[in-house]
């Protein structure tokens, strides 16, 4: 297959926005920017466009897909019923970082879904995104532009990198602005339950639904259930290196990579680490910056990124820094920890929740 890659740069862009919605309509694969991280998109109702987004990103098929739309008319068009809280949550977040799971028609595709009875659906606020999501008049499914199991691409080249000759567009456009996908709730559960973290934190959404709970549960990669959203394998978002995490107190953090590069020195080493971590690492070793450590947005906005940029320079071992699971640091370190495959260590004794 031959890629078209076709630049847009902002919603303006008419004829080039009209030619990729036009291949969505058609059932062929778009990769397009949003907010979050790029998505592979499909004909959200096609079965075959479906079936080649599991092909492209050599994706399990039990893995349930989000279905991007760009009006709540469509969103009436899938779903049973929109509870009184999903109201309150899509006035408050949509268009934006946070996707619904409801009750589906069965308009929606069993390959949407998993074979489940519940179909996982967001509004993206990405302005590119949007554009082609209303001119293609179809739900779009979408899943992160990646090879299954890598880390989610946030720019162009490292969507290239995977999906070049996979797909039939690439959308080349702006880095994503988030860096990890969105937040999923469960509303045909009560109380609602999240079932992935991201840039919508517990707290935002407390502020609406005070009664809304975490679901911890991660499945593990041999267990046969079904999973309700994406990202809910236990290795996922990881790099080709073994990667660590050390939580903690910054000087204990600091202390603890530079421990460790001094014990692996035969070894190419990245340290993805906050400026005021990186400052004191002088050893020899690739330096990536997660921010200076004062805005988390920083650091979810170039996690990813990151990790892609470590594979890229073919390193050994990748340690990074950790984040007090507050806020949008939840989202960071669920990602941090399946890129770790759970080898998160805290330092100075201070309890670690999972």
């Amino acid at each position: 297959m031959i890629t078209k890659i076709i630049k847009i740069e902002n919603e303006f862009e008419r004829e080039k926005i009209k030619e990729v919605a036009s291949a969505l309509r058609d059932g062929k694969l778009v990769v397009f920017p949003t907010e979050t991280v790029y998505g592979l998109g499909g004909n959200g109702l096609n079965e075959d466009a479906l079936k080649n987004i599991y092909v492209a990103k050599g994706r399990p098929s039990d893995n349930p897909l989000i279905l991007h739309i760009a009006d709540l008319d469509m969103l009436d068009t899938l779903v049973r019923d929109i509870p009184k809280d999903a109201k309150l949550l899509i006035d408050k977040f949509w268009p934006g970082p946070l996707t619904l799971i409801f009750n589906r028609k069965s308009i929606v595709p069993d390959r949407a879904t998993g074979g489940l009875d519940t179909v996982a659906i967001r509004m993206p606020s990405d302005k590119v995104a949007h554009a082609i999501l209303k001119e293609a008049k179809v739900p779009v499914a979408a899943p992160s532009a990646n090879l299954s199991g890598k880390p989610s691409p946030t720019s162009t080249a490292h969507v290239i990198e995977d999906l070049d000759g996979r797909v039939d567009y690439i959308v080349d456009s702006t880095r994503s602005f988030v860096g990890i996908e969105s937040t999923v709730v469960d509303m045909t559960v009560n109380p609602p339950m999240i079932l992935r973290p991201g840039y919508i934190t517990y707290e935002d959404l407390k502020s609406v639904i005070p009664d809304v709970c975490y679901d911890n549960t991660t499945i593990d990669k041999d267990d046969k259930s079904v999973p309700k959203s994406p990202g809910q394998k236990y290795r996922h978002y990881a790099p080709s290196a073994n990667c660590y995490t050390y939580v903690g107190d910054v000087n204990l953090v600091r202390d603890k990579i530079k421990e460790e590069i001094n014990k692996n020195k035969d070894k190419k080493i990245c340290v993805i680490a906050t400026d005021r971590v990186l400052k004191e690492i002088e050893e020899d070793v690739l330096k990536l910056s997660l921010g200076s450590g004062e805005d988390l947005l920083d650091a979810s906005h170039n996690l990813f990124y990151n990790l892609r940029v470590a594979d890229d320079n073919d390193v050994d071992i990748i340690f990074c820094e950790g984040f007090e699971q507050v806020g949008l640091g939840v989202g960071i370190m669920n990602r941090l920890t399946k890129a770790s495959s759970g080898n998160v260590t805290v330092l100075g004794g201070k309890k670690w929740e999972n």
